[in-house]
């Protein structure tokens, strides 16, 4: 998944508007435009859309985690310069405070069953033996099954710069 849409899609599960996205930026002391926030939100193939940067993306999931969890004591995370699926996943599973078993319920929601063992699997470190990629599917499944138990619907265009 590319990071504009993983943007566009916390965006709607949350339902935050641009003025909240300009806030969760500026807790991970970064400030942004509501125009840089609208051109990463653009659909897909619109001229007027930008891209937003792994460094960005990083950014924002860090002020999302700072929002729902508050700010910690001490050095605030450096923003990741690349990024993953597992780091995506692992930030929002910390910015929700989510468990294993919260977890594997959200993507049931998406008809997705994995066993505890899977899933811890993509929170291990990457030189770790059990250590195993977050595909987009799965990532795409989890964000389907956040924007159920938060919105209660799934609809074609949902996330699509709604």
């Amino acid at each position: 998944m590319d990071n504009n849409d993983v943007l566009r899609r916390i965006r709607f599960v949350f339902d935050f508007n641009d003025s909240a996205m300009i806030t969760i930026f500026a807790k991970a002391d970064h400030t942004v435009t509501r125009e840089q926030v609208s051109a990463w939100l653009k659909k897909e193939g619109d001229p007027a859309g930008k891209v937003c940067s792994d460094t960005e993306l990083a950014l924002f999931l860090n002020g999302l985690i700072i929002k729902k969890r508050g700010k910690k004591e001490g050095p605030q995370p450096v923003p990741e310069k690349r990024l993953n699926n597992n780091i995506i996943f692992r930030k929002l599973k910390i910015a929700l405070n989510l468990q294993a078993e919260e977890i594997l319920a959200i993507l049931a929601l998406a008809q997705v069953k994995i066993s505890k063992h899977e899933l811890s699997a993509f929170f291990r470190a990457a030189g770790h033996n059990h250590y195993r990629d977050c595909n987009d599917q799965m990532l795409r499944n989890f964000l389907k099954g956040l924007q159920l138990k938060y919105r209660g619907e799934v609809t074609e265009s949902a996330g699509e710069g709604s």
